[in-house]
């Protein structure tokens, strides 16, 4: 993991996201106290969101989805 104030970032940034593609985690710092701010991962590395909760019908009510379903949060609200 390495650590890069935002103005380095800025000035290196296609090299960072070189370091990125090959797997390299990138702390973004900022200010003088070199507050860590954000850290940019591997896509593959991304977590999975929670699950959905089906809300009031939670407990009358449940759902199952074949492992190779998929839709965007976008085609489920039609838009």
């Amino acid at each position: 993991m390495q650590t890069i104030q935002v103005g380095e970032f800025k000035a290196r940034f296609s090299e960072m996201m070189d370091c990125v593609r090959e797997g390299q985690t990138i702390v973004v710092a900022y200010g003088r106290n070199q507050e860590k701010v954000a850290a940019l991962i591997p896509y593959a590395q991304l977590a999975v969101g929670a699950p959905r909760s089906l809300g009031t019908l939670a407990k009358v009510a449940s759902v199952a989805f074949d492992q190779e379903f998929e839709i965007t949060d976008a085609e489920l609200l039609g838009a």
